[in-house]
Order: structure tokens, then sequence, then C-alpha cells
């Protein structure tokens, strides 16, 4: 894997870890856990999050999508003759 497919699966991970603690910080100091109780934080690290997933999605995808379209052809084998 190159560094680049390392950085996205590190942004990737990230995001899903920061995603699921923004879905569940409960209100500072408090101990029942739901929308009443979560603080404007919580929305903005689980966007965040959010974010960071779905962007390493993409940017993995079309960086593929661009080596594959720039590889260079292999011209086929030249035909025998019999």
């Amino acid at each position: 894997m190159s560094k680049i497919s390392w950085a996205l699966l590190a942004i990737f991970i990230v995001g899903f870890v920061l995603f699921i603690i923004g879905a569940n910080i409960p209100m500072w100091g408090g101990t029942s856990v739901g929308s009443a109780a979560t603080p404007p934080e919580a929305a903005t690290i689980g966007y965040a999050g959010v974010y960071m997933f779905v962007g390493s999605i993409i940017v993995y995808l079309v960086i593929y999508i661009y080596k594959e379209l720039t590889k260079p052809q292999v011209p086929p084998p030249p035909a025998q003759n019999p």
C-alpha cells in the first residue's frame, strides 16, 4: 500500500471513531444519554467524523479512477501469418 492509501485509511478510521464518539457524548457532568442531554459540540464532532469518513472514500475512488484512466495502453500483439 502506498503512503496515500495508508493516510486515507487512517482518516477513514479516525472519522468513524469521531462519528461514534459524537453520537454518544452525554451532557457534561450528566449520566443520561439522549437528544436533550447531548451538547451541541457532540453534533459538531459527529459531523466532522462523517465528513472525514465519506471524504476519505471519495478521495480514494478519485485517485483510483485517475490512475486507471492514465495507465499506459498496452498494444495488442501483432498477428501472425500462417
